[in-house]
């Protein structure tokens, strides 16, 4: 994506993220019972719709992050539906399906990073890229980060007997504690990064699983809510654009 449909990584950035991982997790159930697509038949038009996404940004010179956001949705919404594949309909144990992922992660991380290092090196015109460099290996990392924290998420609700109120408190400290570790430098730096990444998107699952349930907001309203507040959130917080950052995250 062009760096003018990039966000700033600072506290609403993360704030959105949070949200947004709420809402994917919404979204994925969502798609996946209400629509009566299940956990495949709806990802195609996911990825049709990513594309659709990737492709349009490419012509687009006015600058705003929606594209950037629209896509972080139909990811984290695509993870949902994939993991619950994985773990719900072909029974796969979630712990090795957790393992399994995070070697991908680290593998897709790293291999994407030595693509963008490389572009860097190469590149005569002086300018280092910004932290997000929302190209294909950032969204193949933030699908495989997507869904390992949702099969983490529902590994916490289910197989320790959490429930969501219970993973949802294991969680979400661990997610204020990484910002709180982070605030000063380490949530740029690229390993911290997608740590916290996943973080959220276990955190965001069980919260998201959490506050749909029957005793709760139900998944139609608690999709509507989460979507909405995060549409307002984005366009209510603004924040002051920094200089362009020498790290490139993906």
């Amino acid at each position: 994506m062009q760096k003018i449909h990039l966000p700033v990584l600072g506290p609403r950035y993360w704030v959105a993220l949070c949200i947004a991982s709420i809402f994917g997790a919404n979204m994925g159930d969502f798609f996946a019972h209400n629509l009566g697509l299940g956990h495949v038949a709806g990802l195609p038009f996911l990825a049709l719709a990513l594309a659709i996404v990737v492709f349009a940004e490419r012509f687009d010179r006015s600058s705003h992050e929606s594209y950037y956001w629209i896509a972080i949705i139909i990811v984290r919404t695509a993870a949902t539906n994939f993991a619950d594949f994985a773990c719900g309909d072909l029974k796969l144990p979630r712990l090795l399906v957790t393992a399994a992922l995070a070697v991908v992660l680290a593998a897709a991380v790293w291999t994407s990073w030595r693509l963008a290092w490389r572009s860097m090196a190469a590149d005569k015109s002086g300018q280092t890229g910004t932290v997000l460099r929302a190209d294909l290996g950032y969204w193949v990392c933030m699908f495989t980060a997507g869904t390992l924290g949702t099969v983490i998420g529902d590994y916490g609700s289910h197989n320790l007997h959490l429930g969501d109120a219970g993973s949802s408190l294991l969680l979400s400290p661990i997610v204020a504690a990484l910002f709180l570790v982070g605030r000063n430098g380490p949530l740029r730096w690229l390993p911290f990064y997608w740590l916290t990444v996943v973080a959220i998107r276990a955190a965001g699952t069980s919260v998201g699983d959490f506050i749909s349930g029957r005793s709760m907001l139900g998944l139609p309203l608690s999709t509507l809510v989460t979507g909405m507040l995060l549409a307002v959130l984005l366009v209510v917080w603004r924040e002051p654009a920094t200089p362009k950052q020498t790290v490139p995250v993906n």
